[in-house]
């Protein structure tokens, strides 16, 4: 499975099937990769819709007929836009075209559904925990224990989500063995520190530190 960091807190997942979380792309000064440039995709997942978030799920979905998940007002939302979708709730598991999404408690506002959510993304025997926007609680240590992710995507921007050393916080919490940061730098008001992040995390978890484009292998 390789995972790439398209910028902000968009995410391409590739393995047997191919998965885009929260895509800004457009407006986006840090992305990677354009809308134009996507052709393939199976599952668009959205962790609530922030425009930062959001992004252009839409478009991906129509350009590629990939199915959007994402809590279940908001993809009453996507239907209305002719697009695709599974809505869900938090707690909840869909299976699309054989990736398992699981929506689990993120602590962040949001317009329709009125909370954010973080994802699980089950695939090819691995386990992918992006956080969305989130402060740090205590459920991540049941996300943790009940999902076992591979590895983890979490916000450390500081001012929307959690500081570096919540964040550091949050992955002893989850006891997850490799860590991404990501969700800082993208705007002048997130300028945060992933260098702090690491060091703050010590020897407890493999961080890598992306550059917008850059991938991970699983």
């Amino acid at each position: 499975m390789k995972i790439t960091w398209l910028g902000h807190a968009a995410l391409k997942i590739e393995g047997s099937r191919t998965v885009f979380i929260d895509p800004f792309l457009t407006g986006n000064p840090k992305a990677s990769l354009r809308v134009q440039d996507i052709t393939r995709a199976d599952v668009v997942a959205v962790s609530h819709d922030h425009s930062d978030h959001l992004g252009d799920s839409y478009a991906i979905c129509r350009k590629t007929g990939a199915t959007f998940v994402a809590l279940f007002e908001i993809a009453l939302d996507a239907e209305a836009n002719q697009v695709k979708a599974e809505g869900m709730g938090i707690g909840g598991t869909v299976n699309v075209a054989g990736v398992e999404i699981s929506l689990v408690p993120a602590f962040h506002s949001s317009g329709l559904g009125g909370t954010a959510t973080g994802i699980i993304i089950a695939m090819d025997g691995k386990t992918v925990y992006h956080a969305g926007d989130t402060g740090l609680s205590v459920e991540m240590r049941l996300i943790g224990e009940m999902y076992r992710p591979d590895i983890a995507f979490l916000p450390i921007d500081g001012r929307f989500n959690m500081t570096p050393r919540l964040a550091a916080k949050a992955v002893e919490l989850l006891a997850v063995p490799r860590v991404v940061p990501i969700h800082y730098g993208t705007f002048p008001a997130i300028q945060s520190s992933p260098t702090e992040f690491k060091k703050l995390v010590g020897t407890s978890s493999a961080v890598t530190v992306l550059s917008p484009g850059g991938a991970i292998e699983l």
